[in-house]
């Protein structure tokens, strides 16, 4: 009698907990906006046994050739992952898919490596576009933080060798992404940082050596030293109390595309951080919407 009651009461939580676990899975794949599906881990590149992949968010039914956004996550070029470019899954209803991509993090790779995988990615969107109803004439390209300099260099750096299959984009979005290596606080001493501190620093683990020591290759690497009148138009984003990335690598970058007639539209968002939820208010979230369906659509 025991042993029925405890194998009914087993069978019963095991109920629960399976019902429970249902009803996080339904959850999590809910949590996308109405009428959009991911397809997750597609191998867009290969390097040394690497495999480099996108997740692609689209509409979860065809609405003939849609334009892209390539997504690039930040995270000092060491951390960080493609899972963060959910985020941008509420433009899928308004018309764009999101390919929010991995590349190359420092422990594996140094610059070029980063922006070589970003070319990559979108080269490979554009052959492919046909296959997943997207429009390969027409990518944009988005990034956060670290990924917003990389976003930024896809905007204005040409890739360096011919090409097959094109790697420009039509538009570029940077939120509080560093433009300018060479002055970006980390890389330098002063103000409490030591000659030790700047080794380490995440600048110097991108470049493989301090700004100091390789100063053409972090002008190489700076989107700032890359402006030239045929880059795509840029939306730029960056909070008035960013500690991490300072607002001036923005403002400079927002005046040298001005000066060589970039279309180029600067927001400073008033008592932000470095990212936050300022970032996703309805008013900048109009911004960001109006940008991209001006320029890829």
């Amino acid at each position: 009698m025991n042993l029925y009651r405890i194998s009914i009461t087993f069978l019963a939580l095991s109920l629960i907990f399976n019902s429970n676990l249902l009803a996080q899975n339904q959850s999590k794949k809910s949590s996308l906006p109405e009428g959009v599906k991911v397809i997750k881990d597609i191998e867009y590149a290969r390097h040394d046994g690497i495999s480099l992949k996108l997740d692609l968010y689209v509409p979860a039914s065809a609405q003939g050739k849609i334009p892209v956004i390539v997504f690039i996550h930040g995270g000092g070029w060491k951390n960080g992952s493609k899972n963060s470019g959910k985020q941008g899954a509420w433009l899928v209803p308004h018309g764009f898919a999101i390919a929010s991509i991995s590349y190359r993090l420092t422990d594996v790779g140094q610059w070029p490596d980063q922006i070589n995988d970003c070319y990559a990615a979108v080269r490979w969107l554009r052959k492919n576009a046909r296959k997943y109803g997207l429009n390969g004439d027409r990518l944009g390209c988005w990034g956060t933080s670290a990924g917003a300099h990389l976003a930024a260099l896809v905007g204005t750096r040409p890739y360096p060798g011919k090409e097959r299959i094109s790697s420009r984009v039509q538009a570029t979005v940077d939120w509080f992404g560093p433009t300018e290596l060479l002055s970006m606080p980390p890389n330098n001493v002063g103000n409490g940082r030591t000659e030790e501190d700047v080794a380490n620093s995440n600048g110097a683990k991108l470049l493989g050596a301090t700004v100091k020591d390789v100063p053409e290759l972090a002008k190489d690497a700076s989107a700032l030293d890359n402006v030239s009148e045929d880059d795509s138009p840029f939306l730029i984003m960056h909070g008035t109390a960013d500690p991490g990335v300072p607002i001036s690598q923005s403002e400079k970058l927002h005046a040298a595309l001005t000066k060589v007639g970039v279309p180029s539209t600067f927001v400073a968002i008033e008592g932000a951080k470095h990212g936050g939820r300022e970032f996703n208010t309805p008013m900048a979230k109009k911004v960001f919407l109006e940008f991209f369906t001006k320029y890829l659509k």
